[in-house]
């Protein structure tokens, strides 16, 4: 017999909304934040619209996980542990946290994912959090699918999170400060400043310019599509989408891609199966370059790559649609294999790099009438839709359908009727039918089976209808429908009070840490915090950069490094840089920040200069 893993597709929600399309496009679970203390703190929900997303997804035996991600001041302890106790009354499956002091509250029994925030990368550390009683890991994005695979034979277990699309973080998730120290914006507290997608000069040591404004620490978007199988047999069970502060037509679009994926190796690898209930009928063709895309790349997948920055800008490009052939008064003259819409939006890069944009106003088979100015652009540039009118349009309407498979079976009993529901997951539920029997001038079991199958708006669609009677029968067609109506209703009562709630105490620990010492790396905000690690044998734990910022700290650490992206390791490369070390990257006010590499690591460390 085989052997089955639950793999589960896990969606951003920005919102209640986004929530909702995200099950009905297919998700097995949403992430969403909290009302507080989540590492968006843009997307922050009530806890009446997180209880209204629960009851949606619980329906299709999907799950809620509320990101509770930050790390947290003394102060805001005894609020967490409230806010807590109301999430985990409305019925939320587990919380995505960084503090470690959350452990010492009075919790339910609800339980705790790790978040990416706590610099998952080590095999160590990943099991000295399982032994801690966290159900769930959240890798980081960095690692090798080798990494993912080691990982998984030493916690065989716990369910791995991974990453598979979405913005990428330029430095190791939780282990970036440089928002903290320039903007008083602290990643760790859910105020990210973006640092990241900003514009520099990058100049040597004898002040030489290497390179001249453009976006260095920008990154492509993940995509790990064409690597799902792998990811699977590497260990991982649940594949992550980012995207919390992303609209309901990316949500809609990306989720319904994964699902197609990830059903389409389930049918031929027997051993996975999906994690959430019910089949997902699409109105439209998912397709990943209609969405927000900076480019795509697999990252550091299969080791390191060339391919992974988008050094010019840190906006979307959308798909390539073919290159400009010829500019004609008031329109351009395209040659591509794609049709644009009238409406629109295409961009470009100029002759310097830089972004340019342009929204169609008419389009004419190949001719592209623009509105207003026509824009000063050359013949061969490649041209990008980052907007499709017609595709956005489709996603506003509804777009997708979610039902689960019930089987109606009606037979008699001496009162009358019985008809038994029974769907995918094994609830059953009964209806009987008072009525006098009265047999029928014409065969009735057509009619029968016609009206009990119209299931109309509901969340159930008919896998099959059984006729079980002795004789032919005649039943109203409106006492068929309010027997249908009732058993119906039966069923979603059923279905919420057998929803499989997972529960889940933490431990009493002691076991050691990894390692003795903390530095502000460990991202210790509360004295809570502290005790957690002494209790576990560090000796030296010092404040989190945002309480006691260290002079000299790294600002940043990075797998992207720009030495290797110029064709310069010493490790990879044989051309020599031409350029003086120390590099440096300035900002456009001003502001310098040193680059160390550290080759040992294969890391990039960003240092302000002061």
């Amino acid at each position: 017999m085989i052997r089955q893993r639950k793999i589960e597709l896990l969606a951003p929600a920005k919102n209640l909304e986004c929530g909702i399309a995200a099950i009905d496009h297919g998700a097995d679970a949403v992430y969403i934040g909290a009302p507080r203390f989540g590492a968006r703190a843009a997307a922050g929900n009530s806890l009446a619209d997180i209880e209204a997303l629960v009851k949606h997804a619980h329906l299709y035996r999907a799950r809620i996980y509320v990101a509770l991600n930050t790390i947290l001041k003394d102060e805001e302890l005894p609020e967490t542990e409230k806010l807590i106790w109301d999430l985990w009354r409305i019925g939320v499956d587990a919380l995505i946290v960084q503090d470690m002091g959350i452990l010492s509250l009075n919790l339910p029994p609800i339980p705790l994912h790790s978040s990416t925030q706590m610099d998952n990368r080590h095999v160590e550390k990943v099991k000295f959090l399982v032994e801690a009683g966290f159900k769930q890991i959240v890798l980081a994005r960095e690692l090798s699918l080798e990494q993912i695979r080691k990982i998984h034979e030493a916690v065989p277990q716990t369910p791995l999170e991974i990453f598979v699309h979405g913005a990428l973080c330029v430095s190791y998730s939780g282990q970036c400060y440089v928002s903290e120290h320039c903007f008083g914006r602290s990643a760790n507290r859910g105020a990210c400043a973006q640092f990241c997608r900003l514009a520099f000069d990058m100049v040597d040591a004898d002040g030489k310019t290497i390179m001249q404004n453009k976006h260095l620490l920008s990154l492509k978007d993940l995509n790990q599509s064409e690597e799902l199988e792998k990811l699977l047999d590497a260990g991982a069970s649940s594949f992550k989408i980012e995207g919390r502060l992303k609209d309901v037509a990316y949500v809609k679009n990306v989720t319904a891609y994964y699902r197609k994926k990830l059903d389409e190796i389930f049918k031929r690898r027997r051993e996975y199966i999906r994690a959430s209930s019910g089949t997902v009928k699409l109105a439209f063709t998912p397709q990943l370059d209609k969405s927000f895309t900076r480019g795509f790349t697999n990252y550091f997948l299969f080791e390191r790559n060339k391919d992974i920055f988008s050094f010019d800008t840190p906006k979307s490009l959308g798909e390539e649609m073919g290159y400009v052939k010829e500019i004609r008064g008031n329109y351009i003259i395209v040659a591509g294999v794609k049709p644009f819409n009238n409406g629109d939006g295409v961009c470009y890069l100029d002759e310097r790099g830089k972004l340019k944009g342009l929204r169609i106003n008419r389009v004419e088979n190949n001719k592209l009438f623009p509105a207003g100015e026509m824009p000063r652009i050359k013949q061969r540039t490649v041209l990008y839709r980052n907007f499709d009118q017609e595709f956005e349009k489709l996603m506003q309407r509804e777009s997708a359908e979610r039902k689960l498979k019930v089987v109606l079976r009606l037979e008699e009993n001496q009162f009358g009727f019985t008809l038994t529901l029974t769907d995918e997951d094994d609830c059953q539920v009964s209806v009987v039918l008072e009525t006098q029997k009265e047999l029928a001038r014409t065969p009735q079991t057509e009619n029968l089976k016609k009206q009990l199958g119209k299931l109309g708006n509901t969340p159930f669609e008919v896998e099959r209808i059984e006729i079980a009677c002795t004789d032919n029968w005649f039943i109203p067609s409106s006492l068929l429908a309010e027997c249908r109506r009732a058993g119906v209703e039966k069923l979603l009562q059923a279905r919420r009070i057998s929803y499989p709630q997972e529960v889940a105490t933490m431990p009493q620990t002691n076991h050691p840490f990894p390692i003795s010492e903390l530095t502000y790396l460990g991202n210790v905000m509360n004295e809570a915090s502290a005790s957690f690690y002494r209790q576990h044998g560090v000796t030296k734990i010092a404040p989190a950069f945002e309480k006691q910022a260290p002079s000299q700290a790294v600002l940043m650490f990075c797998k992207h490094c720009l030495r290797y992206s110029m064709g310069w390791c010493p490790v990879r490369h044989r051309e020599k840089s031409p350029y003086r070390e120390p590099y440096y990257l300035v900002s456009s006010d001003g502001k310098r920040f040193r680059l160390d590499f550290d080759c040992k690591q294969c890391m990039m460390k960003v240092y302000s200069d002061k």
